[in-house]
């Protein structure tokens, strides 16, 4: 099943072109049940993170930094010292894709 986490987690990330429409209201509803602890507004995608302390926040960081630099596709992120916010939309097509659930599994895949 596609709205599946641990499916979307191995998925891959493909691009976009230009024109494409965004997600519609069913299949966004099917892939956000598929990321738990996402949230949907304005077009995007967002999860916010807490940690003990700097150095696991950074740690955190580092690690959605190597997702987005493998997947090609970039997350919007608000760090402070103990959370850090994630946030996904397909700026290309002006709203949300599959990669962004993609992305938000992989992510999620990242905290025990």
């Amino acid at each position: 099943m596609a709205g599946n986490v641990i499916d979307l987690a191995e998925r891959r990330c493909t691009p976009c072109e230009e024109g494409t429409p965004p997600l519609g209201d069913e299949e966004l509803g099917r892939l956000l049940a598929g990321v738990p602890g996402w949230e949907h507004a304005d077009g995007s995608i967002a999860r916010r993170f807490e940690f003990k302390n700097w150095c696991q926040t950074m740690a955190f960081v580092n690690a959605v930094a190597w997702v987005a630099h493998c997947e090609n596709h970039h997350p919007n992120l608000e760090v402070s010292y103990r959370s850090c916010r994630v946030r996904y939309t397909t700026h290309a097509i002006g709203g949300l894709s599959e990669n962004d659930f993609i992305c938000a599994a992989k992510v999620n895949a990242l905290i025990p």
